[in-house]
């Protein structure tokens, strides 16, 4: 079969696969705090359904995929289909993005089933400002949820920080003590205006340059880093003599696009080409039919643009297509 190359020459062999548009946290780039409408569970993909899309994708030549939510620790029986997922020929790696709440629960189970990575967010390293940004929850929780991890073996472990002007930027000098010190690596990330380029976005958005500049100012010796497990669109440092490194996800300033290797299927079934735009494939009408399914892999190829224009977005430009309306949480972080 034909792999999965769209019109631009880009090759995919990523999967990123939501199983719930809940969380158990409201955090503040993500989604708002209270009045937030959840899919029905009825109309969520099964673990059957997810698992018939992935072995249409591993004939295509899917080999990574990555379970995303809203948190998707809060769906049962997670574990059950990394394990199933796992052993679909072709799959060989699985990696898993949390907020951590209820990682120290579940780390050995998953790691147990087959998980081989984890990413986990972590905006902040202060507990009163953990409250502001995720508006609930406990910073406690998440550093178990990330010790958690180091003991099941969870390697590497990747923390990701979202930048936000006004709120967190005075932490990326903590931020980066914390990758010199420790063997992690630390991703700081654009804010995005994915379902919401509001005025709250515009005020808060703050480009990743500020990240090397205060590397520079702390007085680290920073090198490109290329072999970071999994590191899909992150520009990866090395800083001389630490124990870690950290990257920077630019989505805004400086578009990855042209390296782009990914899908993504949402929780209540759709198959997205583009994280950015509105075009969406719905993969329910294609369950029991194999070929059908195969079609919709290939009519992603054919939808899915050259890029996504959020600096366009930023400058108040034209935009060539229509924005999604969809927040983070229910298209998949």
């Amino acid at each position: 079969m034909p792999p999965l190359v769209d019109r631009f020459g880009r090759e995919h062999d990523y999967l990123r696969i939501s199983v719930t548009d809940r969380c158990n946290l409201r955090c503040l780039y993500c989604m708002p705090e209270e009045g937030m409408e959840f899919a029905d569970t009825s109309t969520l993909l099964s673990y059957d359904d997810i698992v018939e899309v992935v072995h249409t994708a591993a004939e295509l030549g899917i080999s990574k995929l990555r379970i995303t939510g809203g948190e998707p620790l809060v769906r049962p029986g997670l574990d059950g289909l990394i394990r199933r997922l796992k052993a679909i020929p072709g799959i060989e790696d699985i990696a898993l993005t949390t907020n951590g709440m209820l990682l120290g629960k579940y780390a050995e189970a998953l790691k147990d089933a087959g998980l081989n990575r984890v990413n986990i967010s972590l905006d902040t390293l202060d507990p009163t400002r953990f409250k502001f940004i995720a508006r609930r929850g406990d910073l406690k929780r998440v550093i178990e949820g990330i010790e958690a991890a180091g003991r099941a073996g969870l390697a590497p472990i990747k923390l990701n920080c979202v930048l936000l002007k006004g709120i967190n930027e005075d932490e990326i000098a903590s931020f980066l003590k914390l990758a010199y010190e420790q063997p992690m690596h630390v991703r700081f990330i654009e804010y995005m205006p994915i379902g919401h380029a509001d005025d709250n976005w515009r005020n808060h958005y703050l480009p990743l340059s500020h990240v090397l500049d205060t590397a520079e100012r702390e007085g680290y010796t920073i090198s490109r880093r290329t072999n970071v497990k999994g590191n899909g669109p992150s520009d990866d440092w090395q800083m001389a003599g630490g124990a870690g490194s950290f990257g920077l996800i630019h989505p805004v300033s400086d578009h990855f696009c042209k390296s782009c290797n990914r899908l993504r299927l949402t929780a209540d079934g759709s198959m997205k080409p583009c994280l950015y735009w509105v075009d969406e494939l719905n993969v329910k009408d294609a369950l029991g039919d194999t070929e059908a399914m195969r079609n919709i892999f290939y009519r992603a190829m054919d939808l899915k643009p050259e890029n996504h224009e959020m600096a366009a977005k930023l400058a108040d430009e034209a935009l060539s297509h229509t924005p999604t309306d969809r927040r983070m949480s229910q298209i998949g972080g």
